[in-house]
């Protein structure tokens, strides 16, 4: 029988008398010892290197399984727009052919319609992805998350605060504006300013 802590109950009265005879566990009571069979012993041991060599590889799988991740984190981001470009190389292709077309042909109007044409496959090909263009309707009132003001036009045509002009489109990602539209807001002349300021109206709010 091998002794792995087991309570002697025939110690001599001279070893109860000695403080390092008898080790105390945390609570002060005597520690016991159970004595167990070799062969159980032997067991418990070759379960212990089991258990011991099953973290070990465990730890080394979650380890390979950390630098996999990463790795296909990085090729994913990396690429990530390889469907798109997909899409978008055909109209790409339209192009380089119209532009060769005209300087062999002096046929405007066929020119015209190839690029037409290939502007309606670039846009559609960036549709399947969730972008899209959005219309800005002249005497629409500004919108500051649609609309970047680039200057103030004088006008009567339209109230103020009002677009009267395009110059770019804007772009949505799905739901989110990406790009706004850049236009000209309306305001009023300064002849009408100076009419009021001279008759003393207030302007409207």
């Amino acid at each position: 029988m091998i002794p792995v802590g087991e309570k002697n109950e025939k110690v001599e009265k001279s070893e109860m008398t000695q403080e390092s005879a008898t080790p105390e566990t945390p609570e002060g009571e005597p520690s016991e010892k159970v004595e167990v069979a070799r062969e159980e012993w032997e067991k418990l041991q070759e379960e212990l290197k089991l258990w011991q060599e099953r973290a070990l590889r465990y730890a080394a799988e979650v380890e390979n399984l950390k630098k996999t991740f990463k790795r296909e984190k990085e090729e994913f981001y990396k690429y990530a727009l390889e469907q798109v470009f997909r899409e978008l190389l055909p109209s790409v292709d339209n192009l380089e052919r119209a532009l060769e077309a005209a300087e062999k042909s002096q046929d405007i109007k066929a020119l015209l319609d190839g690029v037409a044409l290939t502007l309606k496959g670039l846009m559609s090909a960036m549709e399947k992805f969730g972008l899209t263009q959005f219309e800005v309707a002249l005497g629409e009132a500004f919108n500051p998350h649609h609309h970047e003001a680039l200057h103030l036009e004088e006008t009567e045509e339209h109230p103020e605060g009002t677009v009267v002009r395009v110059y770019q489109k804007g772009y949505k990602l799905h739901d989110r504006v990406i790009r706004p539209a850049l236009v000209a807001v309306a305001k009023r002349p300064a002849t009408e300013e100076k009419k009021e300021e001279a008759s003393g109206e207030a302007p409207p709010a």
